[in-house]
């Protein structure tokens, strides 16, 4: 999926997305267990959602063994720019400082090592 503006995953497809994100290739089994570990899921509901992203190309199928190989089609870091975008439009009036401010306020509290990370991407910003 080269168009971003075909990247419309919903909540449980994004969470599909991580897990095979971070897996690579798995079953709907594996996929299905590790959604189970955080929340209430049916395996057919599992399977029918990851029917459905085929179908609307959010991941790839191998079909020929019994069991199905899925992996994801659409890249990690593209459908996170463009989901951050969206919702940097949608909820923060277009703004990323706002974004930052949110994120980085009172209720989500950055370890000292988020932190460094964000000073050294604010000075490589400035110097530009």
């Amino acid at each position: 999926m080269s168009n971003t503006k075909t990247i419309k995953p919903t909540e449980s497809e994004l969470e599909i997305l991580q897990t095979l994100w971070a897996k690579g290739l798995a079953t709907v089994r594996e996929v299905h267990e590790e959604l189970a570990r955080s929340k209430d899921v049916g395996y057919t509901t599992t399977l029918k959602l990851m029917q459905i992203m085929h179908e609307k190309g959010l991941v790839k199928r191998d079909d020929s063994m019994r069991t199905h190989i899925y992996q994801a089609a659409v890249n990690k870091e593209k459908t996170q720019r463009h989901l951050l975008g969206k919702m940097i439009d949608n909820l923060f009036g277009g703004s990323p400082t706002q974004l930052v401010i949110q994120a980085l306020g009172e209720q989500h509290k950055a370890s000292p090592e988020e932190i460094e990370k964000i000073q050294a991407l604010l000075n490589n910003l400035k110097n530009q």
